[in-house]
């Protein structure tokens, strides 16, 4: 075990190193760069041997767009079992931990519920030992910062990594050269090491970034042509500079598209250079030792690039093709029309017209196949990877991936009903649920210390943090008035912990002793923000009608971010925020309710959400929400769901029984059946008080600065339009059913001991949502890998 002396002295050894200073000037940012070099000395022999062990055996390669991983320092320190000797050594040194980890900031390498999800999976693998890497891209803003500005949604360059980030490593000397039609560029790796919890396994997340073959046209910058000199580099710089560039236009499709082939390209080349370094040269065995997970379709383009890249060793498109059909697997993340991509024939002959030919190869095969089936011809032509002018993504990787997953069994059992049914008739045998998980060490052990150490105290030993399903044993302490009684002090505490950050950093005075609603999510209309936003307004009304009722003290809290381009998603922020202004500076209602909506939330402000959330809202519209992460996260924290049947809700309620969830709402098979003859005006004029929050779109109450943005809508809930119908997400359909089970939680509440009760079993149940569990589903029965503990 090593030492506070050792710890001290490489830490201050890497504080001279790094910025050429002693203690005695050091800052806190010297001391966490330093802290993070140290970590880095301290694996390196570790990560070395991981690496070697690996390409020796079948492994894993983990494709995603997005790996919202956080700040790293903390959860590295406490994997790595030196926290607390980390502590006691910069205590002597009249150093504050809490100073140097708060240093960091999140890595802006992803969005939302994707993104985490595939972070959560990162550390399960290095957690299990288990050979798998994760590939993407290193972005240099991230999606956005969010700045609420008048109550609008303003976007920033988020620049987390603007004054160095110091858990990468860059590995220069493994870069490799990526073509497009219209220019060459290198990727560069950037390597985060992924640590387990108490293990010697250090996995990899490597990340890629562009850099131009030259720095700048040094004769054009000579000629006094500045701008054209650097042309090419801010052309390549726009490869990396951004997530999810707004494609609304033409140019943004082509950025996307170029993102998406670039972070691929040099991923399958770099996996496959240390495929032959390892296997004497012999590519025919890659799929023999690797499979790649394709996280939802923005990989996809892996899958003909693969095909090129093995016909340039030598082989033909038929042996190349026979390889990728056993290389990939497919996971399937959402049912809506966004996920299943497309893109414009014309974009790919722009950028690679190679990779083009090689689709129209796999399409042929495809049609080929299917006419030897002796298939319906209109079956063929809507399944083709090519149709109506676009490459449809999520049919290459359904043709081409030997297994395809939903994550969740609703989201599973509505794929081979309905989205992919097709492709579940002509190949059952690829498709299974993969039901999500998250990691007990960031999302329990990590977040909320004080539950933990409760936890650890009844079990006898930290071992649950690998072995989640523990938890059920203390079910066993359900009605021990003493240990509920100890959960709720530990509530309280993160609450109080909540309220001091709102406070300081919003200025918004909240009680702790309120009952906390937690909604906090990506901005997308199916996730119904503005049902809970409507039933906020409505408690409002009621409240002013008798403000001498026995209303339950309440904070309702949102944290989200809409698209760039999402009109209508960033107007329901502004809605939200109108809500709040309207209700905070009310003194009648004021001491009873206050709305708070969470600027810029990330991965660091969730890790203080999910401890202090009393109820966890999960309200999407049944159907839509593939699985969901916050939800476990939630429940593992000891807070109540209050959700639809949808997603993993389901699964939850299944495992805490009915009496220790609050379900509402219309199922999938009754708003399917209500399709053709739902009318919104029905509830509208139906539901007591209902018409009045929808009319304060319309009537004055609220501002959108004339701009239209609440008419719009107000529109889409009454009126709809030619592409689409009113209320297509069923926000009138479900607010009568909301808002009694909400009201009924709120009652429920004020009886604290069964409340705490209920908040306790919740945890207990929570094992089976452990990422643990998921990845070791993933490695027995799709990617066919085995744990690989080094020595």
């Amino acid at each position: 075990m090593i030492t506070k002396e050792q710890i001290q002295s490489m830490i201050l050894s890497h504080v001279k190193a790094n910025g050429g200073k002693v203690l005695d000037e050091a800052t806190s940012w010297d001391i966490w760069t330093a802290l993070d070099r140290t970590i880095h000395e301290l694996v390196a022999e570790d990560w070395a041997k991981t690496r070697e062990t690996y390409n020796q055996n079948r492994q894993q390669h983990y494709f995603s767009a997005e790996f919202l991983v956080g700040r790293s320092t903390l959860n590295n320190l406490i994997n790595l079992n030196i926290y607390d000797v980390v502590k006691e050594a910069l205590d002597e040194i009249g150093v504050d931990i809490n100073d140097v980890l708060e240093e960091e900031t999140d890595a802006a390498l992803g969005n939302g519920g994707l993104g985490r999800l595939a972070a959560c999976f990162m550390d399960s693998t290095a957690t299990l030992n288990l050979p798998v890497t994760g590939y993407g891209l290193l972005y240099r803003y991230g999606l956005f910062r969010q700045k609420i500005q008048n109550g609008y949604q303003v976007e920033y360059p988020d620049s987390w990594m603007e004054d160095g980030y110091f858990n990468m490593i860059e590995r220069d000397d493994l870069k490799v050269k990526v073509h497009f039609d219209d220019m060459d560029v290198y990727a560069v790796p950037h390597d985060l090491p992924i640590t387990g919890y108490k293990t010697s396994n250090i996995n990899t997340l490597r990340l890629w970034k562009a850099e131009p073959l030259e720095e700048f046209d040094y004769n054009l910058f000579n000629s006094q042509r500045f701008d054209d000199a650097v042309r090419e580099r801010n052309r390549v710089d726009d490869i990396w500079r951004v997530l999810y560039p707004n494609d609304t236009t033409y140019d943004g499709k082509v950025l996307r598209v170029r993102q998406q082939y670039f972070f691929v390209s040099a991923s399958l080349q770099d996996l496959l250079r240390r495929h032959k370094v390892a296997h004497d040269g012999n590519i025919l065995s890659f799929a023999e030792y690797n499979s790649i997970q394709l996280n939802d379709t923005h990989p996809v383009l892996a899958v003909p690039e693969l095909v090129r890249l093995l016909q340039a060793e030598g082989l033909t498109f038929e042996k190349s093709w026979e390889i990728c059909q056993k290389a990939f697997a497919y996971t399937n993340h959402t049912i809506l029309a966004e996920a299943l991509e497309k893109w414009d024939i014309s974009i790919f002959e722009y950028l690679f017209p190679d990779i083009m030919r090689i689709i129209e190869k796999i399409s042929h095969c495809f049609i080929t196949e299917m006419r030897q089936r002796n298939a319906d011809q209109g079956l063929i032509d809507y399944l083709s990877p090519i149709r109506d002018g676009q490459v449809h993504m999520a049919w290459i990787a359904c043709y081409a991936a030997y297994s395809i997953n939903g994550v969740a069994q609703l989201h599973t059992d509505i794929l081979m009903s309905d989205t992919l049914h097709d492709w579940y008739n002509l190949y059952p045998e690829k498709f299974s649920n993969k039901t999500n998980g998250v990691t007990p060490r960031r999302w329990l052990r990590n977040c909320n210390p004080e539950l933990s150490e409760l936890i650890t105290d009844l079990l006898g030993d930290d071992s649950w943090v690998k072995d989640l399903d523990q938890l059920k044993q203390l079910e066993k302490y359900q009605d021990d008035a003493n240990v509920l009684e100890r959960f709720a002090e530990v509530k309280f505490a993160r609450k109080k912990a909540l309220a001091d950050f709102i406070y300081k950093n919003q200025g918004i005075e909240i009680n702790p002793e309120a009952q906390f609603y937690v909604m906090i999510k990506r901005l997308h209309e199916y996730k119904r923000q503005l049902l809970d936003a409507f039933y906020v307004l409505d408690l409002y009304y009621r409240i002013k009608e008798n403000p001498e009722g026995d209303w339950n003290p309440a904070v309702f809290i949102f944290g989200a971010k809409s698209a760039p381009g999402y009109v209508r998603a960033k107007t329901i922020i502004k809605f939200i925020n109108e809500i709040a202004n309207l209700v905070n500076n009310d003194p009648v209602v004021n001491d009873i309710i206050k709305v708070v909506f969470i600027e810029n939330y990330n991965v660091s402000k969730a890790e203080m959400l999910f401890p202090a959330a009393d109820v966890s809202l999960q309200i999407s519209t049944a159907g839509k929400e593939a699985s969901g992460t916050g939800n476990m996260k939630f429940m593992m924290n000891g807070a109540v769901t209050l959700g639809t049947l949808d997603g993993a809700n389901i699964e939850i309620a299944n495992r805490v029984g009915e009496d220790n969830i609050y379900i509402f709402g219309a199922t999938v098979d009754q708003i399917q059946e209500s399709y053709s003859s739902y009318n919104p005006y029905e509830p509208y004029h139906g539901v007591p008080g209902l018409q009045r929050v929808v009319d304060s779109l319309v009537n004055g109450t609220f501002n959108d600065d004339n701009t239209g943005i609440f008419q719009d809508l107000y529109n889409s809930l009454m009126k709809g339009s030619s592409w689409e119908k009113p209320d297509v997400f069923y926000v009138l359909g479900d607010f009568a059913s909301y808002r009694e089970r909400k009201d009924q939680v709120a009652r429920d509440y004020q009886d604290k001991l069964n409340w705490n009760k209920k908040c306790w079993l919740n945890i207990c149940n929570s094992g089976f949502f452990s990422s643990d569990r998921t990845i070791n589903d993933y490695a027995e029965e799709i990617w066919h890998v085995k744990a690989q503990p080094i020595e």
